[in-house]
């Protein structure tokens, strides 16, 4: 036998193991084709392909692996109980690009699926070698490893403190200064999962320096990496009142305002939750907000869009009116309570309809003036509608409630309350009466009226407002 026909056997078993890694791989990416491959055994089948002496066969098989480990958890999981992850990665500093970011991907999509597994990937020692990819030159690699880190650390505060004693935050706030915009997005969306668990995972992230970097990229035309750029900042802001001053000190106002005029429904609820985070924590910031303009911006906002889009908007006011009688003014006489209005009737979701019955109520809770405004928008009925409806949630019936309270307790213009007099339940009239029996122009017919009302409930609340008055 020649040399010849020996070497054409080891050809042909090349080709064959190329043709196979290959096939599995494109048919892994047809959702039809998956359940075939599971009961074929194709987890332990491509396992010493991964080890293969031809580079290609490698990758191509590590691609076919982090497609079936997406599909479902239940691949993932066979990925793991196959002993793949240690051979996966135990030759990564020096195997090629390719493969590099076929190997991040394989990680990553194990890593979505549950803590559980993305804890698997991390005593494996997945991360240090993940570190050493975002230290790569090219830019697909750094890409790879930094979407597998943010799979990793957005399940809880552990996995995300593990990711940071890997080392890898100043290395993803070198990314985020990278020209690539794609991997600009990704190392941004990566911090911002390593922020939002604890007020000390968002410092470790700010000591990195990211917030400047972040600041700068608001502006950027790209669409997608705003997005990430305002959750990564408002991850950060959310947690306390320092590290919203500090966000607030890179200069993002009023620049941060323009997102709120963005085509992009995402950017416009990420830079009206970045805005609401900042307002939750003091007046002084809220403050801050109404000087730049930022409330009418916010209005703006709730006004040309719908559904969830309007929902941080609306706590945005809430918030800013709960402060302070001033701030409260500010977003009267921004027109902040028309669209809130609006948001109650229009609204089908009762989690954002309830939040503009708590924004309207915070709004309406200081003094009869703010009351007043509050009122004469009509808005009492709609609240008590609201209220009485046996089709709305526990907790939109509670914030109804709470919101007609705040409001009735303060409002001393009686005409507003008229509508209410024969629509409202005990549990709400009696605040309704505690205002007409400190108003001597009450006409005797509503008086007798209101009299007769007190004496048939056992509320002893009304009753004793009605013993005191009348």
């Amino acid at each position: 036998m020649s040399q010849r026909q020996v070497l054409q056997v080891f050809e042909q078993y090349q080709r064959a193991r190329s043709q196979f890694a290959q096939a599995v791989a494109d048919f892994a990416a047809r959702p039809q084709s998956i359940d075939t491959l599971r009961s074929a055994g194709v987890v332990c089948l491509l396992r010493p392909l991964l080890l293969d002496v031809v580079p290609s066969i490698r990758q191509t098989a590590a691609l076919a692996l982090g497609r079936l480990a997406d599909y479902d958890v239940e691949l993932a999981e066979a990925v793991v109980k196959a002993g793949i992850l240690p051979q996966l990665i135990c030759s990564l500093p020096e195997e090629n690009r390719y493969y590099k970011k076929a190997a991040a991907f394989v990680l990553r999509a194990i890593a979505k699926h549950s803590p559980q597994l993305a804890q698997a990937i991390v005593q494996s020692g997945a991360l240090g070698m993940l570190v050493i990819c975002l230290e790569d030159f090219d830019p697909g690699v750094k890409e790879g490893a930094s979407w597998a880190f943010g799979y990793i650390a957005r399940h809880n505060p552990e996995l995300s403190q593990a990711v940071v004693d890997a080392g890898a935050v100043p290395l993803l706030v070198l990314c985020i200064q990278e020209p690539e915009i794609a991997l600009k997005r990704i190392a941004a969306s990566t911090l911002s999962d390593i922020s939002k668990h604890s007020p000390e995972l968002a410092q470790t992230v700010v000591a990195a320096g990211a917030i400047a970097y972040l600041a700068q990229m608001i502006p950027n035309p790209d669409a997608k990496l705003k997005r990430q750029v305002l959750s990564a900042l408002s991850q950060i802001a959310k947690h306390s009142v320092d590290l919203a001053e500090l966000v607030v000190e890179a200069e993002i106002f009023p620049v941060v305002l323009t997102c709120l005029k963005d085509s992009d429904e995402y950017v416009k609820k990420n830079g009206a939750t970045l805005i609401r985070e900042i307002a939750k924590h003091t007046p002084e910031l809220s403050q801050l907000i109404v000087n730049s303009g930022g409330v009418a911006a916010v209005i703006d906002c709730i006004g040309s869009c719908r559904g969830t889009v309007r929902l941080p908007g609306i706590m945005t006011l809430g918030y800013v009116a709960a402060h302070s009688e001033n701030l409260s003014m500010a977003v009267i006489v921004s027109k902040g309570i028309p669209p809130l209005c609006v948001c109650l009737i229009e609204e089908h979701e009762d989690h954002i309809k309830a939040a503009a019955a708590w924004a309207l109520g915070q709004i309406g809770r200081h003094t009869a003036e703010h009351a007043r405004h509050v009122a004469v928008a009509n808005v009492l009925p709609t609240l008590l509608d609201i209220f009485v409806d046996t089709c709305s949630s526990e907790d939109l019936k509670v914030k109804a409630k709470k919101a007609l309270k705040n409001i009735l307790q303060k409002c001393t213009y009686l005409p507003a309350l008229e509508p209410l007099l024969h629509e409202a339940p005990p549990s709400i009239m009696k605040y309704i009466i505690g205002q007409y029996s400190k108003d001597p122009q009450a006409s005797p017919s509503k008086t007798v009226w209101i009299l007769f009302f007190c004496l048939i409930q056992p509320d002893t609340v009304s009753f004793g407002i009605c013993h005191n008055s009348f």
